[in-house]
């Protein structure tokens, strides 16, 4: 019985150290992209496993209304006294997605910011850094918005863009 146990503890052994070699490398990459417009700019953060996204995340940051919304870190403090503007900070619009989208909902949108973000990081999940780049090479910027199902954003190509930036980045780390 012994001398079972001793062997399957021996082959476990092996298998974890052959599994944990065998497993690619996970490398994360970010980018900061003028996606959408002048007035704000995006964050985007990818994973990727070889040369495939694995994970993604996109947020934008814009100058928002203090009495409306929640501003950075430090935008109530020293940092935030640097905005020309008294009556806004600076602020994610994820963090404030309700408050954005209600503005997008006066331009006849239904899908909030956040959902957005989420459809077009779901949509690069699972392709490969040249998928992604050959996609954004034959791809209008206007015929993007309905590339992506969940998202209606009229600068989805940007998104896309941004999130290819920052694979680009995490090739290199």
């Amino acid at each position: 019985m012994k001398r079972s146990l001793v062997a399957v503890l021996v082959v476990m052994a092996l298998l974890a150290v052959a599994g944990s070699s065998l497993a690619a490398e996970l490398k994360l990459g970010k980018a900061e992209w003028a996606a959408h417009g002048t007035r704000c700019f995006t964050v985007a953060f990818v994973v990727l496993e070889g040369e495939t996204i694995v994970g993604a995340y996109i947020d934008e940051y814009q100058m928002m209304a203090k009495s409306d919304t929640v501003g950075v870190p430090n935008a109530d403090k020293d940092f935030g006294n640097a905005f020309a503007n008294p009556e806004q900070w600076l602020g994610s619009k994820k963090v404030n997605s309700d408050f954005y989208s209600a503005n997008m909902a006066k331009s006849g949108s239904t899908v909030s910011i956040a959902d957005n973000f989420k459809a077009i990081e779901q949509f690069v999940i699972g392709m490969t850094v040249s998928e992604l780049e050959a996609l954004l090479n034959t791809t209008e910027p206007a015929a993007a918005v309905d590339m992506v199902t969940g998202a209606t954003l009229v600068d989805t190509y940007g998104y896309l863009a941004a999130v290819w930036a920052a694979a680009q980045d995490a090739l290199k780390n």
